[in-house]
């Protein structure tokens, strides 16, 4: 359990390899969702294996907007509560260094659709942390997409984050975390984007916007890379192997920025 800022503690799961070494030295591959009241159980992953084989501990934080505690765990991660579900993340991450499963900058982290863009809110919030950052499919145009009410999916989708285009306070607070608004001109960690040009859930413009303003603003020259697949949807793509291609790629980009070539 990870006490949180406001003194909330988060659950955490972890997986690493007998004899890892629990000193700050190895890497750390940190993923959460965060949305819809949807919990994330741990369970068992065949295409984990490969992190855990190389060194790494898997880490899952169940952050606030799940139902890993309970229905009251969910409402407390949206409408005007959604920022505990970036402050967790990102709380759950210092909690995992102050307890030497990994050191501060080694840590690769990702999230996919609503925990896109919990990912993008956490890279403009705490970039030092953060290795290498995978963002699938992610929703990091809120405030755009939320004041765009000709999209099908947008008035559905008030009920969760509220609706901006009734209420200026509403505006205010999703402009203070919505990502693609929130990016600076500073460092950010290497990144790899992803979406799907027939995504109906995460528009492709979203990810294409993100790596584009991103790629204007940064002041770094780590690596940045989109993905947009031509032929998905909101997930993988197609065929018996699709997604473990999908997961190789993703995998490969982490190790690569953690010098494993092996």
């Amino acid at each position: 359990m990870a006490d949180a800022r406001d003194g909330v503690k988060v659950p955490v799961s972890i997986v690493y390899k007998k004899g890892f070494k629990k000193d700050g030295s190895q890497p750390l591959f940190l993923y959460a969702y965060g949305g819809y009241g949807i919990g994330m159980p741990p369970s068992f992953s065949t295409i984990r294996l490969s992190l855990l084989d190389r060194g790494f501990a898997f880490a899952i934080a169940h952050v606030r907007g799940g139902d890993e505690m309970g229905y009251q765990w969910y409402l407390d991660g949206k409408l005007d509560k959604r920022t505990n579900t970036f402050n967790d993340f990102v709380d759950v991450a210092q909690h995992l260094i102050n307890k030497k499963y990994v050191a501060k900058g080694n840590i690769s982290i990702k999230g996919g659709s609503a925990g896109g863009k919990l990912m993008g809110v956490v890279i403009n919030q705490a970039p030092e942390l953060w290795r290498s950052v995978t963002l699938a499919v992610p929703f990091v145009d809120v405030l755009n997409t939320m004041l765009d009410e000709t999209l099908p999916l947008t008035p559905p989708e008030w009920g969760q984050w509220g609706n901006p285009l009734a209420s200026k306070e509403v505006f205010e607070y999703m402009q203070s975390y919505s990502p693609y608004d929130n990016i600076q001109a500073k460092e950010y960690p290497p990144m790899l984007v992803t979406g799907g040009l027939n995504d109906p859930r995460v528009t492709y413009w979203e990810p294409a916007k993100w790596t584009a303003k991103m790629r204007a603003t940064k002041t770094d020259n780590n690596l940045l890379l989109m993905r947009m697949n031509m032929g998905a949807g909101h997930y993988s793509n197609t065929g018996r192997y699709g997604r473990l291609k999908d997961y190789a790629e993703e995998y490969a980009f982490a190790l690569a920025a953690h010098g494993v070539d092996k």
